[in-house]
């Protein structure tokens, strides 16, 4: 379920802050700063003090804490927007859609296929959102290739790769195939308008 597919009895009322930024590091910190300049934002929720701290500072307004159930158990906190480490997605996303909220999530959603599954099938049964965070398909060069395609300007697409050529940042509980993989294989389906049928996939290891 994603954000276009939302009932109209679900929709977010707009006249007040309603959403939680769960985790503001690296990349939470984005999502904390688009949020807060949208006046949706209503905690930031981080268990390392320094970074809460930091986001603290520049949004005074917003509530602050480091626990997560806290921030669950307010009735006012409509979605939750997870920036968390991959390894605790699973779980934190169970949390929220379990306490009735919408999910945003960044990628992977979780990293094992059965928990990803599980979350899709809850959030089918809350009613809720269960959005992941593929930020390309929102690209302005990607919308714009889609329209081309869409268009026939290319004739019929046959053949599609992409390429990643930056190792990225390195995790311990995650590799290439969780951190950047979602991302080119998301755009490619909405490019194409399809789902793949068949799946084969191999690696290697070399810094771990």
């Amino acid at each position: 379920m994603t954000l276009r597919q939302k009932s109209e009895e679900r929709v977010v009322n707009d006249n007040y802050a309603n959403v939680a930024a769960i985790g503001c590091g690296y990349w939470g910190k984005n999502l904390v700063r688009n949020f807060a300049n949208l006046g949706k934002l209503r905690w930031i929720c981080d268990k390392n003090e320094t970074a809460l701290n930091n986001q603290a500072q520049l949004y005074p307004e917003v509530h602050k804490t480091g626990d997560f159930e806290a921030v669950l158990a307010d009735e006012q906190t409509r979605a939750v927007a997870i920036a968390t480490p991959a390894a605790l997605h699973y779980t934190q996303v169970k949390q929220a859609l379990l306490q009735g909220k919408d999910v945003f999530v960044e990628k992977p959603l979780a990293l094992h296929y059965r928990e990803g599954r599980e979350l899709v099938e809850l959030a089918r049964e809350k009613k809720a959102i269960l959005m992941v965070g593929h930020i390309l398909e929102y690209h302005p060069a990607v919308t714009l290739l889609k329209e081309i395609i869409q268009r026939g300007e290319l004739g019929k697409v046959l053949y599609m790769y992409s390429n990643r050529l930056n190792l990225g940042k390195v995790r311990a509980e995650e590799n290439i195939l969780w951190s950047f993989a979602p991302y080119n294989i998301a755009v490619i389906s909405s490019l194409i308008g399809q789902e793949p049928s068949i799946v084969s996939a191999s690696g290697g290891t070399y810094l771990q």
